[in-house]
């Protein structure tokens, strides 16, 4: 379809699809997600799996009609049937319709904040297919009552037990909110092209998942525009190409503890992320550098910057 129409019609009709996608199937999911809790049949489980991963194929649909080539690599070890802790870079809104468009990886979930829960489709859609809502105890309400402290983990663990039943992808974006350059500025950022990596977020998941989980997925998500406003450049179809790189270390070559109590495992853990996020800064830089020296065009579009 991109040879044959221009650019900006590629990417509405991609960006189009993408809503009407979201639209169609987060009203079925939730439909049987309502079924489900009312009927008590665990056979609706599998359905709602099931329109689950039509989303996802939908989303790789509308990807291509916008004309975006997908760069993809992945792990010979990562399965359909495995479970998985995948923490990546956050650049646009654009990740998760990435990220769940990649038909390896087990169905992609996510921790929420539970103010998301009355968001209609994708907070309506999350509850359906059993994603788990976190509500964190404040530091004062913690200081008062230093039971609270475990108390997401322990709730959180719970909310994970129907990942058991259904191969799963559990993904976080380890630094907390989407990158900018403001931002990195703001931060101080050691790395240029990314901002700092919170621990907290992943030693949390890992404390939840550990019992679950084959390994992590370490994902490394760059777009090939020259517009800084990814979803922007999707719409008018300038985006041309994204890379998804995906590392994988088994669950057994994990730094592993209690986050919130041991402050030497802390410190570990905190190191090992920052050490995660100073090789894909180089490999991000690598990645754009491999892209504009075979793609002419997209340098002489970056040179007119």
């Amino acid at each position: 379809m991109k040879n044959m129409l221009p650019n900006w019609i590629c990417g509405a009709i991609g960006a189009l699809y993408l809503v009407l996608n979201t639209v169609l199937w987060g009203l079925i999911i939730l439909i049987l997600g309502l079924l489900k809790w009312s009927l008590r049949i665990q056979l609706l489980s599998s359905c709602l799996h099931w329109a689950y991963r039509k989303w996802c194929a939908g989303n790789r649909l509308g990807l291509k009609l916008g004309g975006v080539t997908l760069h993809v690599t992945m792990p010979q070890e990562v399965s359909i049937n495995g479970w998985y802790l995948l923490i990546s870079n956050h650049i646009s809104w654009l990740d998760i319709v990435v990220l769940s468009a990649q038909e390896v990886l087990p169905a992609p979930k996510f921790f929420l904040k539970d103010e998301l829960k009355y968001v209609p489709l994708i907070g309506t859609g999350a509850w359906a297919l059993d994603m788990p809502f976190m509500k964190r105890a404040s530091k004062s309400e913690v200081a008062k009552n230093p039971k609270l402290k475990r108390m997401d983990v322990e709730r959180t663990k719970q909310s994970c037990q129907n990942f058991r039943h259904h191969p799963t992808t559990v993904i976080n974006f380890a630094e907390g909110t989407r990158y900018t350059p403001s931002k990195q500025r703001r931060q101080s950022s050691p790395y240029p092209n990314l901002l700092k990596p919170k621990a907290g977020g992943t030693a949390f998941a890992l404390d939840v998942l550990n019992a679950q989980i084959d390994g992590l997925l370490n994902t490394t998500l760059v777009y090939h525009c020259v517009d800084a406003h990814i979803c922007r450049a999707f719409m008018m179809g300038k985006l041309t190409a994204i890379t998804v790189e995906i590392e994988f270390t088994p669950l057994a070559l994990l730094p592993t503890g209690d986050y919130q109590i041991d402050k030497q495992y802390r410190i570990q853990f905190q190191a090992y992320m920052n050490q995660l996020w100073l090789e894909k800064s180089r490999r991000i830089a690598a990645i754009e550098e491999n892209y504009r020296a075979a793609n002419s065009d997209y340098e002489q579009e970056v040179g007119q910057l």
